[in-house]
């Protein structure tokens, strides 16, 4: 289930909502009104850039010891 960040943009009013509410909050509200932010596309996002960051330091620490064995082995 999403959950989402809608702020009012006259008032600045936040309100955080999940799929349902915010269905039924927008039956009664104008849309216009308000800026809507997924926070779970926004966490996936966030968790992606970090487990990529984590296997860019894994790849580059494997040819770091890659080049220290054949360093040690051949000379």
């Amino acid at each position: 289930m999403n959950n989402y960040k809608i702020t009012n943009l006259r008032t600045g009013k936040n309100y955080f909502l999940n799929q349902e509410e915010k269905t039924n909050f927008f039956t009664k509200n104008k849309l216009q009104n308000y800026d809507i932010i997924n926070l779970s596309e926004l966490k996936r996002i966030r968790r992606n850039k970090i487990l990529d960051n984590i296997a860019l330091v894994c790849f580059f620490g494997a040819f770091l010891l890659t080049t220290i064995l054949i360093i040690e082995k051949y000379y």
